[in-house]
């Protein structure tokens, strides 16, 4: 043996003096542990729960500080002040694992609760004898033709007046199911589509449509829904994807959160776990303590539950990218699928239905959200009924129970693993390499069941899913589904907090206060928006204020006062139109709104109050805008008073405007009805204001119009804040009166100035009318439903009917189509005339025309957007797949990209070719300047705006053809005449311009704006994409 030089013994040393080290630091580790644990139980039991110790991320004590001192290994942490980076470092430690996996976190919670003898809430729903069926149209009655949908609306109407109930036929789906749903057990329905999953899953989560007849009971732990709150208690993640485009992932789980009260998860027994644990001297895991007493805290904008469920989802790459939708690009299909999972189970409920979750996914993260659903099911006792059309072999091995649907009938419940026994017992077999999911939904179909009969005794013969259901409560499965049925749930085990006793999670206050930031933050998302709004009322404020300035306006005459008036009442219109653009903004924003409604996460005046508040600056930032821009530079009464006065009643007028809208898109709950109503609306306002027609050429039946229209009572306002300034009471050259009380009594309006007040009292009202109906309309009104499937008939009695129908319909066209078109009768002779006596009948005449052509074109225009809107995201698609050519698409279609900034965009054309249509300010000429001042004439530098304006062609054209050629005498200020040659001066419209027509000349004019307008839009879908990221 060699001689050794004790080297070894050296590093022998070295060893063990590093152990020792290493044991002199685990040693001090564990004595700062102790310190900070001792240091949490001094505190009250107040303040302890608010506390807890958080582990520091390397398991060596950090070096010596300046004054010699180590840091404390672990880190005392107030859970109701934790930072992003804090609460990620919670739910990371608590996780315990870098993958997509809870089973770590939910395993510790649960034997955290276990040592200490806590019991988990839990809920077992049971359905009997459920039956649901709808009353629907069969065949040719129930096409989405408009004759069939003016039918249904009338009979709707009678229905509910109880007046008539028409005849529709019974459609059964969902025919005598029952079934229990376990906690603590997965349980997967399948079905082939149009078996009633999603109506099952509706009808046990208590969203069931109401017009849908359902019988038989569900009860949770024994009670009836109607016992508690059945929309909070659990959870119905449907299929469609309805979220708020510009919010972000992670805001969108943070308001779900926040709304569904996510605290009370473990809020309910945080309390008492600390102090059972400090009386039995038990130690807890720092991390899942952190994580439990962070979960319980709320109240706040940021929750822990958020950055749990964006872990377990996979959602944390991507949870600062917004949701998006077809034409703001966010995440992908699957990620947003999985957004509406997070959304719901990121609260405290632990019953959730969840409806075809796995579309869009892929196969492997389809698994791992199943299986980190059966970690929170095994462990936290929750119960669960999800439904996938086809999952894959590691999915389905993922669940526990299966209900199978089919026709409306249950074929199976019960145990997974069992169900093929079921099946062999009646004849069919799984063969090989065949998914037992896929057999599953093929072995019910007439079309697919004879290749899995296995029974060799006797030839096959197609089994019918009532007989399948029938066999299957004959089972020794089914008898066991009755048994469980016969025994009821002992209510006296049910948990206190098991079942929502509430109808809202959280206080008003916080529900207010929550909505209110969520408003804020989607007006900061929409800033292009609104700042766009604003330097649209300052450009057409621009534009006004050039064309009515001061230096070619007087006050002395009451021809100069009429232009004044249009110059008021112009004002009132654009604040009008300008609220026009809060429909569609509405509108987009209902589907996400129904939906948390409908699942209880806020009452409607939460929303429509708080974004009624928030919609108050921005009138007042547009009212004082145009005011500053327009008021002093048209020359209006100087006074400071009169200014704000002024101001006020546009702020006033634009509230009003802005509730109505609101209240339409509530009330109509679609973007084409709403625009068709909304211009209607604006029509009735308009033409019933009482400055195309005064009050006192209105008809007696029509004078009840006059008295609701808001437009009346801004005009009243305005009118007398204006003209009853002392500038307007110089004596009138044509009577005793002044000026002032001349104009306003030819106008049919007030001269008393209490007239003001009285205006804007009564548009105040109006405003809170409106407001108050949109929170109304949003409390109890439902979605549009969508068109439901055509059933063909199966008696030949209605074939024959229809047939019998159909031989009558063509007998009629045949009818018509001989009838002699030219038959003379003085019936048709007869017509009602409007007087054209002065110039003020000609002037109201004029003025319906004018009416009648500008928003017939705002109509058509309003209604096309929303249209071309929804279909634009399809042709972007379409084209890229190289379907067709755009200029095919342009030939069908045109309208803005955007329905937002379409009607943004086109509210502001609406006010200019309103202005410059030649009705409110005539065109200018030069010939007739001894009639009329230039002063009352479209300035020269406006004059091109005239001449491409659709409106003014098309006013051009109508009151040509009705006015041009008539020769009787009229009186008028300063005019006496033929209707012929007023038109001529006042207007500028000649009968024939340089040898040609006047109305054949507009016609080609507009037929040029047709092809520009055409070509425009086609080149814009050919080379423009908003679809933008």
């Amino acid at each position: 043996m060699a001689a050794s030089d004790g080297s070894e013994y050296f590093e022998v040393g070295s060893v063990s003096e590093g152990f020792a080290r290493a044991s002199n630091a685990d040693t001090v580790e564990e004595d700062e542990e102790e310190l900070q644990w001792a240091a949490l139980a001094r505190l009250p039991s107040q303040k302890r729960v608010n506390y807890a110790l958080l582990r520091a991320s390397s398991s060596r004590p950090p070096p010596l500080t300046s004054q010699g001192a180590s840091p404390a290994p672990e880190n005392l942490i107030d859970v109701r002040k934790l930072s992003r980076s804090r609460r990620e470092q919670v739910v990371k430690k608590a996780l315990a694992t870098n993958d997509q996996d809870n089973f770590r976190l939910v395993s510790a919670i649960k034997e955290r609760l276990h040592r200490v003898g806590l019991e988990v809430p839990s809920i077992e729903v049971r359905f009997s004898n459920l039956n649901v069926a709808a009353n629907v149209q069969i065949g040719s009655r129930a096409l989405p033709t408009l004759i069939n949908y003016t039918r249904d609306a009338f009979e709707n109407i009678l229905t509910q007046l109880r007046i008539f109930r028409p005849k529709r036929h019974s459609l059964t789906i969902l025919n005598n199911v029952s079934g229990v749903i376990k906690p603590k057990r997965m349980t997967l329905l399948l079905g082939p589509p149009g078996a009633g999953k999603s109506t099952l899953l509706l009808a046990l989560a208590g969203k069931l449509d109401k017009s849908l007849q359902k019988t038989g009971s569900i009860t949770y732990n024994g009670y009836e829904v109607e016992d508690f709150y059945v929309q909070r208690t659990s959870a119905y993640i449907s299929q469609t994807d309805n979220h708020t485009a510009e919010l972000t992932v992670r805001e969108t789980l943070d308001f779900g959160a926040r709304f569904q009260g996510a605290e009370e998860g473990f809020a309910a027994y945080t309390k008492e776990l600390g102090r059972l644990e400090q009386e039995r001297s038990i130690r807890p895991s720092p991390e899942i303590d952190a994580f439990m007493k962070a979960s319980s805290v709320g109240g706040k904008k940021h929750s822990v539950n958020t950055d749990y469920i964006l872990k377990v989802l996979g959602l944390d790459v991507c949870s600062e990218t917004i949701v998006g939708s077809e034409m703001l690009r966010g995440v992908s299909g699957g990620q947003r699928k999985r957004v509406t999972t997070g959304e719901m189970i990121v609260g405290p409920r632990k019953t959730l239905f969840m409806d075809e979750i796995s579309t869009g996914l892929d196969s492997s993260t389809t698994f791992q959200i199943v299986k980190c659903i059966k970690h929170f099911v095994h462990q936290m006792e929750a119960t669960v009924l999800m439904a996938l059309l086809q999952p894959a072999p590691e999915t389905f091995e993922l669940f526990d129970d299966l209900v199978l649907l089919s026709e409306g009938y249950v074929v199976y419940e019960g145990p997974r693993e069992d169900v093929l026994e079921f099946f062999r017992s009646i004849g069919f077999q799984l063969p090989p390499r065949k998914g037992v999911a896929d057999f599953l939904q093929e072995v019910t179909s007439k079309k697919d069941q004879a290749q899995y009969w296995a029974d060799p005794s006797k030839p096959y013969e197609f089994i019918s899913v009532p007989e399948i259901a029938a066999a299957f409560r004959n089972s020794k499965f089914g008898r066991y589904v009755d048994s469980m049925q016969a025994h009821p749930f002992d209510k006296t085990k049910c948990h206190p907090s098991a079942l929502a006793r509430t109808k809202y999670a959280v206080s008003r206050m916080e529900m207010a206060k929550a909505c209110f930031s969520r408003e804020i933050l989607l007006i900061r998302r929409h800033s292009f928006l609104y700042v766009f709004r604003t330097f649209q009322v300052a450009f057409v404020g621009f534009v006004t204020c050039t064309i009515f300035l001061r230096t070619r306006l007087h006050t002395g005459s009451e021809a100069e006062g009429a232009l004044y008036l249009s110059a008021l009442f112009f004002g009132l219109v654009h604040m009008m139109f300008n609220g026009f653009s809060e429909l569609p903004l509405m509108i987009t924003r209902l589907p996400v709104f129904y939906k948390q409604r409908d699942n209880l996460f806020h009452p409607a005046w939460a929303w429509s109050v708080t974004s009624w508040i928030l919609r108050v600056p921005y009138s007042v930032i547009e009212s004082v805008i145009w005011s500053v821009v327009v008021y002093y530079t048209v020359g209006f009464a100087p006074a400071a008073g009169r200014f704000f006065r002024y101001m006020f009643i546009l702020f006033v007028m634009h509230q009003m405007a802005l509730g109505l809208f609101r209240m339409m898109a509530a009330i109509a709950r679609d973007m084409v009805l709403a625009n068709t109503f909304g211009s209607a609306a604006l029509l009735i306002i308009f033409l019933l204001g009482g400055f195309i027609v005064p009050k006192g050429m209105i008809k007696p039946w029509w004078i009840w119009g006059y008295w609701i229209s808001p437009l009346t009572y801004g005009q009243r306002a305005i009118t007398v804040n204006e003209f009853t300034a002392t500038r307007w009471m110089q004596p009138s050259a044509t009577g005793h009166n002044t000026v002032g009380y001349n104009i306003l009594h030819s106008n049919s309006l007030p001269t008393e100035d209490y007239w003001y007040w009285a205006g804007v009292g009564i548009l105040i009202a109006y405003a809170f009318f409106f407001n108050n109906m949109v929170t109304v309309a949003l409390a109890y009104l439902n979605p549009l439903q969508k068109a439901r499937s055509i059933i063909a008939p199966d008696d030949d009695s209605e074939k024959n009917s229809s047939r019998n129908a159909r031989e009558d319909r063509l007998k009629l066209d045949k009818m018509l189509i001989t009838w002699d078109l030219s038959m003379k009768t003085k019936y048709c002779e007869l017509s009602l005339s409007f007087c054209r006596e002065t110039a003020q009948e000609l002037f109201v005449l004029m003025g319906t025309l004018y009416s009648a052509c500008l928003f017939l074109g705002v109509n058509n225009a309003s209604s096309v957007q929303p249209i071309v809107s929804i279909e634009r995201t399809v042709f972007y698609r379409e084209k890229a797949a190289g379907m067709y050519s755009p200029i095919a698409y342009a030939a069908a279609q045109a309208s803005f990209f955007s329905i937002l900034c379409s009607s943004v965009i086109s509210s502001a054309f609406y006010s200019l070719w309103n202005l410059l249509s030649g009705f409110l300010i005539p065109k200018s000429d030069s010939n007739n300047s001894s009639l009329f001042e230039m002063s009352q004439r479209i300035p020269g530098w406006w004059i091109w705006f005239y001449y491409i304006c659709p409106v003014a062609w098309t006013l051009r054209g109508i009151v040509t053809s009705q006015l041009g050629d008539v020769e009787t005498q009229i009186v008028g200020p300063g005019y006496e005449g033929t209707v012929k040659e007023y038109i001529s001066v006042t207007l500028g419209y000649e009968s024939k311009i340089n040898g040609i027509s006047s109305v054949g000349l507009s016609l080609i004019v507009l037929i040029a704006f047709v092809i520009l307008f055409f070509g425009s839009f086609a080149v814009s879908v050919k080379v423009l994409n908003f679809q933008k990221r």
